[in-house]
């Protein structure tokens, strides 16, 4: 029953998110980009995981750029396979091509990062809980890989797009902090 919970949320939210205004969208990424920085791990994290935001997601072009202008190493996801993805260090936006499923992922020069090199990770969301429940986009892909890291998970989630509850399995990922244009709000799940 959970798989059809989720497929049904996931179709609702994702319909939401089309009608989304875009000035609502460009704000809200701002101000989530500011609570970001104001993070005490952000600023201490020489290593960041984050996503190449598509048209619909938060646009995280801006605060990668941003992290590469700062010194920080920065890591993308790039697919491998059915579920399976690695992280690799970017050096510019360059490095990027598009790849699986339409996404910017780097290219394949780019040298890979371990889970253990990470510090910190803006993970995406077709919608989240304010608790860190994470609803993905069902393909697996950051459940799996987030399984086997022990980096702190920072989901961006617009406000508009959250939800009261998400159907959890047993191996959905928690996250331990949940940013919105709202506010931070930490979980208190952080265990790591």
């Amino acid at each position: 029953m959970t798989c059809k919970e989720k497929k049904a949320l996931r179709q609702a939210v994702q319909q939401g998110v089309r009608q989304l205004p875009e000035d609502y969208c460009k704000a809200a990424d701002a101000a989530i980009f500011e609570h970001i920085r104001a993070l005490p791990e952000y600023a201490a994290a020489k290593t960041v995981f984050v996503f190449v935001g598509m048209d619909w997601e938060i646009r995280t072009q801006p605060l990668i750029e941003d992290m590469l202008r700062a010194g920080k190493i920065v890591g993308v996801p790039l697919c491998t396979g059915k579920r399976t993805m690695e992280v690799r260090r970017i050096t510019g936006m360059d490095d990027l091509e598009k790849g699986f499923y339409g996404l910017l992922e780097p290219k394949a020069h780019t040298a890979l990062l371990r889970p253990d090199e990470i510090d910190l990770g803006l993970i995406p969301c077709c919608t989240c809980t304010a608790g860190g429940d994470r609803l993905g986009y069902g393909a697996g892909f950051y459940d799996v890989y987030l399984a086997q890291s022990h980096f702190l998970r920072v989901v961006l989630c617009r406000s508009r797009t959250m939800s009261e509850t998400v159907p959890v399995e047993e191996h959905d990922q928690p996250m331990d902090v949940v940013i919105s244009e709202t506010g931070i709000r930490r979980t208190g799940r952080n265990s790591r």
